[in-house]
């Protein structure tokens, strides 16, 4: 238990400094004024879109290993990376390489936790979530693709969780890979989606020209349809 809490601190506090230590250099690089402009947006979707278009296999390569890094050992969750991915690659290269690089990075998260940090897990969770033992016993693929799918726990936890029932490496990854899928898509179609939108306008476009065009609208009903959908699974998944 000592040796786990050393290790926790470690953590926490290199974590700590490598946020610190990034937002330093970016922010003395640009302002909080800069960032939040319409120019930056679309000076910066220039500059994506011409690197894209100069060595996309090279873009895409560093892409997939800042989204991995993104997972671990940043400890960071999908969404953003998501819109990014969508912003500079489009919908299809875009869903490819976030899936890819969310679920590399989330079985490092998964291993790192089943070797460093797996009795503090059960410590902590064991009691609450003993009840998906029997589940992932049964069908230990089927079920962690599912529990994949219909999410409803913090990224981070949700890959640390499985340690509890010590499952295959390769059943996590791939797990991983194909229950992600949808939301995954979803949410790089929004990113792709404000690209273009930046792409078509010049100044600063009204909420109501966002939401009500099609390349944002009909991903985002899709994607509050899949949470309804999951959240009516969640309750037969996590039932006792």
């Amino acid at each position: 238990m000592e040796k786990t809490k050393k290790i926790k601190l470690f953590i926490g506090l290199s974590y700590l400094f490598i946020v610190c230590l990034f937002l330093y250099f970016f922010f003395s690089k640009y302002s909080i004024q800069e960032i939040t402009s319409y120019d930056f947006l679309r000076d910066n979707r220039s500059y994506f879109l011409e690197l894209k278009n100069s060595n996309l296999f090279f873009i895409s390569l560093i892409f997939l290993l800042l989204t991995t890094l993104w997972v671990f050992p940043f400890l960071g969750f999908g969404s953003p990376v998501a819109l990014m991915g969508g912003f500079i690659f489009g919908k299809w290269i875009g869903t490819v390489l976030v899936i890819l690089g969310l679920s590399v990075g989330a079985t490092f998260l998964y291993m790192f936790g089943n070797y460093f940090l797996k009795d503090l897990i059960r410590e902590k969770f064991l009691n609450k979530f003993q009840k998906l033992e029997n589940k992932f016993k049964k069908s230990e693929f089927i079920y962690l693709l599912i529990y994949r799918f219909i999410g409803g726990i913090p990224w981070q936890l949700s890959c640390l969780l499985p340690t509890l029932f010590n499952v295959k490496k390769t059943n996590f990854f791939f797990a991983t890979l194909i229950g992600i899928i949808p939301q995954i898509f979803l949410a790089v179609s929004i990113g792709s989606g404000l690209e273009k939108i930046i792409d078509k306008n010049t100044q600063v476009p009204g909420l109501t020209d966002i939401i009500f065009s099609a390349e944002i609208y009909i991903p985002l009903i899709s994607f509050f349809v899949l949470i309804l959908i999951t959240l009516i699974l969640r309750k037969f998944f996590y039932k006792n």
